[in-house]
């Protein structure tokens, strides 16, 4: 009798280390720290250098439809560095623009960041941005109501601002969150509708007790907006109908949330004082408006504008105003670079928003949120919010991966 020999078992195959997963998941924890600027340096902040170190490492490529972006936002920073010159011996200026100078890269960043691999990355950072959304809102409506009893350290003047430092920041980070909910909902995605639903009235209720005009001005906005381009990109009658009977119920949802807000007689008072159209500090000569219009024949004689964080010297506040801002910290250089930044980001986003390609979705809402932000910047200072330069990036990002997919010839 014979031994049957055994055949030798076969090498198990190993698995090769994916080294862009290592980067998409420190891209995921940026975004989800996101809403957490209260210390300084903020997580963020932290999480961004390692991301953006991980991925210098792996190489990256410069899509060509991305370069108009880079080149006015480096145009815009350059010339604040111009304008820095006579000034380089103060601290708080040379600071502002190194301060300009990182966020700026983080948006050039997320722009060729995303024009790679955009599917899969794209659902990472609405996933972790609306993640980041839902923990702020549920710190800020838990501090507003003093559950923890220490809320007066995390409210400003009544207006919650936590895990923040300003209200108004607070209520405009949340709005992309609030886009991208409302529109899971609007498309009848209802595999978690038990989980959005109540996201989605928790963010509501942050973005309601931040009491920041501005924010729910942008909220409405972009709101009508994703639903205007969802309209517009749908695939039959049924979905349009589908669309618009959800927005109504969206719609019924925020009357019966405000009217039973506004029944507590208290919070109906500071409501309307805060809604108002103007605020104190809005008019005069030497209020908001009236330093405004003051500063633009000055501005008219001054190519390098009054430098960096000097509006606020010569005026005695900051412009809130982003496009005046541009010209006075960063010149005439600066100032037609943002105005240009604006009119081509605007451009790219509505053809995106409302064409038909494999990323029509997310640019639908990330783009009315950026429309959003350039509106706020008529009456706020945006140039150093982070969530600005996210959304920002990212709608040329998608161009950016729009324009390869139509030059590989594909169809919508």
């Amino acid at each position: 009798m014979t031994d049957l020999a055994l055949p030798a078992p076969l090498p198990r195959e190993r698995k090769k280390f994916d080294y862009s997963k290592l980067v998409d998941g420190f891209f995921f924890l940026t975004i989800c720290s996101g809403s957490i600027v209260f210390i300084e340096p903020s997580p963020y902040d932290l999480l961004i250098l390692i991301t953006l170190g991980l991925w210098i490492v792996g190489g990256f490529v410069i899509q060509r439809a991305v370069f108009p972006f880079i080149l006015f936002l480096e145009l815009w920073t350059f010339g604040g560095f111009l304008a820095l010159i006579p000034y380089w011996h103060e601290a708080d200026p040379v600071d502002f623009m190194f301060h300009t100078l990182f966020i700026t890269s983080t948006g050039v960043f997320f722009a060729l960041f995303l024009s790679q691999h955009t599917g899969r990355r794209l659902e990472l950072l609405l996933t972790g941005y609306t993640i980041s959304c839902v923990a702020a809102a549920a710190i800020a409506v838990m501090t507003w109501f003093g559950a923890f009893g220490a809320g007066e350290d995390w409210i400003k003047d009544g207006r919650a601002m936590a895990p923040f430092k300003d209200p108004n920041v607070l209520g405009s980070y949340l709005v992309t969150g609030l886009l991208y909910l409302t529109q899971r909902l609007l498309l009848g995605r209802r595999r978690l509708v038990w989980l959005t639903l109540p996201s989605l009235a928790l963010v509501l209720t942050a973005l309601f007790l931040s009491f920041s005009r501005g924010s729910w001005g942008a909220a409405m906005v972009s709101l009508v907006m994703t639903v205007g381009f969802l309209l517009g990109t749908a695939d039959s009658g049924r979905m349009r109908l589908r669309i618009a009977s959800g927005a109504a119920g969206v719609l019924l949802l925020l009357a019966v949330g405000l009217s039973a807000a506004l029944s507590v007689e208290s919070v109906r008072e500071f409501f309307f004082q805060r809604a108002a159209v103007t605020q104190d500090y809005d008019e005069g000569p030497n209020g908001r408006f009236g330093n405004q219009i003051r500063s633009l024949p000055m501005l008219l004689e001054r190519p390098l504008g009054f430098g960096p964080l000097r509006f606020r010297l010569v005026f005695g506040l900051e412009p809130h105003n982003s496009y005046i801002n541009a010209f006075a910290s960063n010149g005439w250089l600066g100032g037609f670079s943002f105005i240009m930044l604006t009119l081509t980001t605007i451009f790219v986003g509505f053809r995106q928003s409302l064409t038909r390609h494999p990323w029509t979705r997310p640019a639908q809402v990330l783009f009315a949120a950026t429309f959003a932000f350039f509106l706020q910047g008529l009456q706020i200072d945006l140039d150093h919010w982070r969530m600005f330069y996210v959304s920002l990036g990212a709608v040329w990002g998608i161009e950016g991966a729009r324009r390869r997919w139509l030059s590989q010839g594909q169809t919508a």
